[in-house]
Parts: C-alpha cells; sequence; structure tokens
C-alpha cells in the first residue's frame, strides 16, 4: 500500500540516519535518470516547460510587465526576433491600435504597393455594386479623395469603357465605380498624385487595421525599422500600452521561448524584484509558487537546476508520458526498480530525511523533495486505477473523501457519503444495500431502458443523451487535501496527491518542524 508520509506524529519520531544517506543516493540516482529523459530529444522541451511555469508567476502586475518586456525589447544586442513577434501579436489582436501609425508613413504606403499589383487589388478594388451600403477599403478613400480633388486628380482616373465618367455622373450612380481600371488608376495615383498617399481619406481608411492582413510581415519588418532605427514615440507608446494592458501569461507563451538560455535566466532574474517579500511555502497553492519562492530565496540557481526542478514538480505528468515512450523503456525500468526499493522506508525515515532538509541550502532541499514527491507520483499512477484501491490510500493516508459523483439517473439520494480513515462506513454501505433492492424491482419494470446492470446497479448507465457510459472505476472523489472544493478523477489523483505531498513538506522543511 503507498504510503504518502503525511501523518505529524511520524515527525517525532527518530529514523535511521544510514536510511537517509540510502534515501538521498536512491534520490541522486532517480535525478540522473530523470534529467536523461527530460534532454534527450535536446534541451527545448525541457525550456518550454520552464517558460509555462513562468507564465503563471500570479504576483507581477500589468506595470511590472510592462517593465520586464520593454527591457527585453531593449536589451543589447536588441532582440529583434522578441520584438518582431510582440508586433505580430498587435497586429493580430489590436492592428486599430497600429492604423493610424502607418497612416503617418505614407512612403511606406507607397513602397507597399509599388510594382505590387496583388496588394493593390486586394485593398483597392472593393467598389460597391448596385444595391450595395458603400465602398470599403482602399476604393473608398480613392472615391472620396477623387470626388473632394478632382480639379486636379479625376484625369488619372482609369476606366474600363470606352469613354470616361464625369464626376457628375459617378455622384449619382457610385455603382459606376465598378468600371474603372483600378490597377491602372492606382499605378497613376503612386506616379502623378503624391498628395493622396498623405490624405485625411487614405488615413481614415487605414485606422481599423485591416490593411495589415494582406502582407504582415511586411509590416512587421518596417516597425522593426521604425521602432530601432528612428526609435518612433508613436510606435513605442502603442507597445508599451499592448504590454500593460495584454495578459502577462499570454506575453509570457509567445515571447520566453524565443529567448536563448541565457536571456531566459537573465529574464527570471529580472522577475525577482517583483516578487513579494511576503511569499512563503504557505502560499504553494498554484503551480509557480515553489518557483516564485526560490527566486527571491536563492540569487545562484541555474538554468539546469531550474529544468530539473520545474519538470518535476509542475510536469510530474509529462515525465510520466515521456517515460512511457518506447524509446525510454529501459529508463523506465530502472525507475521502477528503484521505487521498489524506496517502499522499504518507513514513516520515521521519512520525517529524519525531512529534518536533514531544514539544515540544507533551500534550493537543495527543494530538488530532494521534488524528486521525492515526483517518484509517489510515479507510484500513484500504477496504483490509483480502480475505486477501491483509491479509496484504500485515502484511508491509509488519513485522507478525508466523498463520493462526488452524482448518479440522479439511477439513485435518489442526493446526499454525498464521507469517507475517510477514522469513519466507519458500515451503515452506510448497509443502507445503501437495501436501496438497490428496492432499484432492482424498478429495473425489471424497465428493462427496455436498463437492459444491463451489475449487482449494485451503478457499474454502468447511460447519460440522457445515449451516448456516453460512466463505469465505477471512474468515479471522482472531493477530498479533505483541498478543502472538499474540486472532484478529483483517478487520472488526476497521482498529480494532485503528489503536489499535496510536495506542499505539506515543504512547509515542514521551513517552518522548521
Amino acid at each position: 500500500m503507498v504510503q504518502l508520509y503525511l501523518s505529524k506524529a511520524a515527525a517525532d519520531m527518530s529514523g535511521d540516519g544510514d536510511s537517509v544517506k540510502e534515501r538521498l543516493s536512491l534520490l541522486q540516482r532517480l535525478e540522473s535518470i530523470i534529467w536523461s529523459i527530460i534532454t534527450s530529444g535536446g534541451r527545448y522541451e525541457a525550456r518550454l516547460w520552464l517558460c509555462n511555469t513562468i507564465s503563471c508567476i500570479q504576483c507581477i502586475t500589468p506595470n511590472n510587465q510592462r517593465e520586464l518586456f520593454l527591457d527585453l525589447m531593449t536589451s543589447k544586442p536588441p532582440k529583434h526576433d522578441v520584438a518582431a513577434q510582440l508586433l505580430r501579436m498587435i497586429l493580430e489582436k489590436s492592428p486599430e491600435k497600429v492604423g493610424p501609425v502607418i497612416a503617418k508613413k505614407s512612403y511606406l504606403l507607397e513602397k507597399f504597393f509599388e510594382g505590387n499589383p496583388r496588394r493593390i487589388l486586394q485593398w483597392f478594388d472593393n467598389f460597391a455594386g448596385a444595391g450595395e451600403s458603400g465602398h470599403r477599403k482602399g476604393a473608398r478613400a480613392l472615391s472620396q479623395f477623387a470626388f473632394v480633388n478632382r480639379d486636379i486628380c479625376w484625369e488619372e482616373l482609369e476606366w474600363k469603357g470606352r469613354h470616361g465618367q464625369s464626376p457628375a455622373v459617378v455622384a449619382t450612380k457610385p455603382h459606376y465605380f465598378h468600371d474603372l481600371d483600378v490597377l491602372r488608376t492606382v499605378e497613376n495615383f503612386l506616379e502623378y498624385v503624391p498628395d493622396f498617399w498623405s490624405s485625411n481619406e487614405l488615413a481614415e481608411s487605414l485606422r481599423d487595421g485591416e490593411i495589415f492582413k494582406i502582407d504582415t510581415q511586411y509590416f512587421v519588418d518596417q516597425f522593426i525599422k521604425l521602432l530601432y532605427e528612428e526609435n518612433l514615440e508613436d510606435l513605442w507608446v502603442v507597445v508599451e500600452k499592448f504590454l500593460t494592458e495584454e495578459q502577462y501569461s499570454y506575453l509570457c507563451q509567445h515571447l520566453l521561448i524565443l529567448l536563448d538560455e541565457h536571456g531566459l535566466l537573465a529574464f527570471l532574474n529580472s522577475i525577482s524584484r517583483y516578487i513579494f517579500t511576503g511569499v512563503q511555502c504557505k502560499d504553494y497553492g498554484y503551480q509557480s509558487s515553489w518557483l516564485e519562492y526560490l527566486l527571491l530565496s536563492s540569487t545562484d540557481i541555474t538554468l539546469n537546476e531550474l529544468f530539473l526542478l520545474n519538470a518535476v514538480i509542475s510536469h510530474g505528468r509529462k515525465i510520466l508520458h515521456l517515460l512511457n515512450d518506447e524509446e525510454h523503456t529501459e529508463e523506465n525500468g530502472r525507475v521502477e526498480e528503484l521505487l521498489r526499493a524506496a517502499s522499504m522506508f518507513s514513516d520515521a525515515d521519512h520525517w529524519t530525511l525531512i529534518r536533514e532538509c531544514i539544515t540544507m541550502r533551500k534550493k537543495v532541499a527543494m530538488k530532494w523533495i521534488g524528486l521525492h514527491s515526483w517518484s509517489l507520483h510515479y507510484i500513484l499512477s500504477k496504483e490509483c486505477k480502480t475505486r477501491e484501491s483509491c479509496e484504500s490510500i485515502f484511508i491509509r493516508n488519513g485522507i478525508g473523501f466523498r463520493k462526488a459523483d452524482d448518479y440522479t439517473l439511477v439513485s435518489y439520494d442526493s446526499y454525498p457519503k464521507t469517507y475517510g480513515s477514522a469513519i466507519d462506513d458500515k451503515d452506510s454501505r448497509r443502507v445503501g444495500g437495501k436501496k438497490r433492492k428496492r432499484d432492482k424491482k424498478k429495473r425489471k419494470r424497465n428493462k427496455d431502458d436498463h437492459e444491463e446492470w451489475n449487482s449494485d446497479g451503478l457499474d454502468e448507465f447511460k447519460t440522457s443523451n445515449g451516448q456516453q457510459s460512466l463505469k465505477l472505476e471512474e468515479r471522482s472523489w472531493l477530498l479533505s487535501t483541498d478543502g472538499y472544493l474540486c472532484a478529483w478523477h483517478t487520472a488526476d489523483l497521482p498529480e494532485h496527491l503528489s503536489s499535496y505531498c510536495f506542499l505539506t513538506w515543504m512547509k515542514c522543511i521551513y517552518s522548521k518542524c
């Protein structure tokens, strides 16, 4: 049976000092195996996992994140790839913020359309037909500018028919613009009507930023030059506002993966100055809390140490997934052999190890505790297969639980039963047995609706839409580990329980229990 080492009474017991050395030796060998797995295909995946955890840090304010990413963009040498990705994000999510900026750069617009018929037609060939409400995009700008400035530019309009159209005729019948040769007209405007490219009419058509969809990469390249060569204030204002208003997690997930390892470590060191000094191990209730505490308490941590800690503490399930790949069959066997030996350690041995960790450097203690909690994750993934095995683990380790499944289709008892190591549930099982006898009579009358049932009537049933079935082994529980707030399914129990163990042990280490 799996021991989770949660008993505070065992913390007062004295274990064997040799067993602590043996346990540390075992964890050191486990560390070597896990490190070889997470770096077997290069270090990219380990970096990706770390970036994901960094994106979960909760103490970063909007102003903090603006300063963090601005520092990243203005570092020496400039990180143009990060800036380019950020600009793509802005053009995708908030193009209207950049539309007015490009409208002030007429030479960029002329360059954009010169010698490019495809772009010209995409933007300007959008005249309304008969019965339609109005021209769109560049067509609206072209028609409005042509009417307002007809004395100087109407002759530059090229028509497809035998003769051109007069302003008076087109004013009463705007759909006549469909007869305009758009390509030749815009080429004429590029050569002979420079005022159009800096006009209010064209600027207004650019305001919503829809033009960026025609060729996003062109505008990204131009904006990079405006930022770093011209230091264009208007564009920097847009960037700063976006960095302030956008979600921190979104920025991290899209930008940090572009950094090399040196840049990523520098970013983490920058984050440390924004972490609240009040962060303590009691706050370890979310994915990145351990990282916040470590950055606050350790100034010399390396990226390799972070990769390993992050993998075993925040991404244990992903390590299991890698272990199950055929290419890691040998490593999987070695892990199983190691953890089979770990089952010999007692509660007293474990708490002796915890007391030993109190004397260690924080990052070292966290590594051993992280590896130890992951080893339980591995063992629990093998053990948490059925309802009975899960509930036995709860009872053995003093974890209170309630069944969270609502079987309203087959049971009229809406009150969940509470279980735990100190609770006797014999009476509740007896009551349930009587109820199942009554249900059996009802099932005979509804045989067409429920054809196959097991002896307790709850093994399998179809949902109201008749498409899914739920088995006993797939039940979920409300646990005392989180105050009965969340229903935990068998697939998620190993990760939750191992994380709860990590939290419990870390609290003991930093409160020096």
